[in-house]
């Protein structure tokens, strides 16, 4: 008999058991598992014992296995217009497994695919990693989290098929002019030291245009597995893009703390040390550094929820980073 996995979905409030039938075209949980044992055996030869658990979110589902050949992730997606993108993920997540990175690489088809279509549906299997999602109260990890990014920017720059990816989304303006634009627009919900400071950083900050390469995209603690104080495993390049390494940096800095359902801010401490690691591997140039702080404060303040309440303190995390900010200059 197939068994029967918990299903769960990864962010949104909807009925699992809905979604599943909805978006995945499986009526039960039991019929997704046959599914998946049909072809991992087929394509992988791997014979599947057990599947704990499905976690759906949008047109993208995640099933824990047990197999012949140990546990795996077994990832698909039935959104169609996704397929050449997650493709591109797939090569490229296994050229830099083969460049020592601690990704999560996907198991190669017995065609030698890293990405499969079957019956309509996107695949990937990738091995377990048994680690923990960043804890952003370490300082060693938090550290370890900026080298780990340092080094994997340098191959995203080298990366010698990103010049064909075409379906990655690259910015269309310069940092200033988005930020300018940003600033002209109705910000009466956020705090205003953070906004006056942002304004004295951009005036600051060089006009010499960033150089702009493929990046994760997505790099904070939910993506970011541990073991003591090393980085195993990162996680999900789905949202990667092309963008200025500073500006990954700056994002990952103030987005560093945030899970599935915890999204709440780290303090600047935590913002300096993953600047400290990341420079202790490729330093910022002169221009980088000048875009540094107008960055993590225009991060910090994106965050801040546009009406209602800030239940986890957003506001008040940027009016920290702003203080942090004046404090440092007038040392």
């Amino acid at each position: 008999m197939t068994s029967e996995p918990v299903l769960e979905m990864l962010w949104e409030t909807t009925d699992p058991l809905a979604v599943l039938s909805e978006r995945f075209g499986f009526p039960s949980g039991s019929e997704a598992v046959a599914w998946l044992r049909g072809a991992v055996s087929r394509y992988y030869g791997m014979s599947l014992k057990d599947c704990q658990r499905i976690v759906m979110s949008d047109g993208n589902a995640l099933a824990w296995i047990s197999t012949s050949q140990g546990r795996f992730i077994a990832k698909w997606s039935r959104t169609p217009e996704k397929f050449a993108r997650l493709d591109a993920i797939s090569d490229l997540t296994a050229w830099l497994a083969s460049r020592g990175h601690p990704v999560s690489a996907p198991v190669p088809s017995h065609a030698g695919k890293a990405q499969i279509v079957v019956d309509g549906a996107s695949l990937n299997v990738q091995r377990v990693m048994p680690g923990y999602h960043l804890d952003v109260t370490d300082g060693g990890q938090v550290h370890q989290a900026g080298v780990t990014l340092a080094r994997l920017h340098a191959d995203l720059r080298a990366y010698p098929q990103a010049q064909y990816m075409s379906d990655v989304p690259r910015p269309t303006r310069s940092a200033h002019a988005l930020i300018s634009s940003w600033l002209e627009s109705d910000l009466s919900n956020l705090p205003q030291a953070p906004l006056d400071a942002l304004r004295a950083h951009l005036a600051a900050a060089s006009t010499t245009p960033m150089d702009v390469q493929l990046v994760h995209g997505d790099f904070r603690a939910a993506n970011v597995l541990t073991r003591g104080a090393q980085v195993i495993a990162v996680l999900d390049f789905e949202e990667m893009r092309f963008d200025s390494p500073v500006g990954e940096l700056a994002r990952s800095a103030v987005m560093l703390g945030t899970l599935f359902h915890d999204w709440g801010p780290v303090s600047p401490q935590v913002h300096e040390a993953l600047l400290e690691g990341y420079e202790s591997v490729h330093p910022l140039s002169g221009p980088q550094r000048s875009w540094w702080h107008p960055l993590v404060l225009w991060w910090s303040l994106l965050m801040v929820p546009t009406s209602g309440d800030d239940p986890t303190g957003w506001g008040r995390a940027a009016e920290r980073v702003a203080h942090a900010l004046n404090s440092v200059e007038e040392r």
